[in-house]
């Protein structure tokens, strides 16, 4: 993912599936990835800033969240980083509601794109905020936990904390 144009604030955070390092705009929360996540993008240049207000209303609730003290994220997103389809899939995302699960044809259908469960997976699986734009409630037809950028262990892990497993 290229952040053009843009300043990025950033901070990392604990969390009990590994780090996330959490980055802002100054139109909102604009990433979260753990630690060794496929397709993290490139810091250099980001601006360290642990105090700035988006990024620790993101720690504050994530942590809430693996406490299970919140199933839903009040945050601004800033999801303008993706192509008009990426943006369209990822903003999908945000409609599958806690402890529930779709499947990437359902999810493809739901865009008014059927045919194009490939592209809707590689959108997925690109998405740049994890946990807060849920991609890892989308699973395989069968029902499968298929592909994560930050491992199948932590989409398992999430699903259960869910209640979805």
């Amino acid at each position: 993912m290229k952040f053009k144009n843009t300043t990025l604030f950033t901070t990392v955070v604990d969390s009990p599936l590994g780090a996330v390092r959490l980055a802002a705009t100054d139109s909102g929360l604009a990433g979260a990835w753990f630690d060794a996540q496929r397709h993290s993008p490139d810091t250099t240049g980001w601006q360290i800033d642990d105090a700035h207000p988006v990024l620790r209303a993101a720690a504050t609730q994530l942590g809430d969240y693996f406490a299970g003290r919140r199933s839903h994220f009040d945050l601004p997103l800033d999801l303008s980083h993706g192509t008009a389809f990426q943006q369209a899939v990822w903003q999908a995302l945000l409609n599958i509601p806690t402890g529930q699960t779709t499947s990437y044809g359902r999810l493809s259908a739901g865009i008014g794109k059927p045919s194009a469960v490939r592209a809707v997976g590689a959108a997925v699986g690109r998405n740049p905020i994890s946990v807060i734009v849920p991609c890892h409630r989308v699973v395989g037809t069968d029902g499968s936990l298929t592909g994560y950028a930050g491992g199948v262990e932590r989409k398992s892990a999430l699903l259960t904390l869910e209640g979805a497993l």
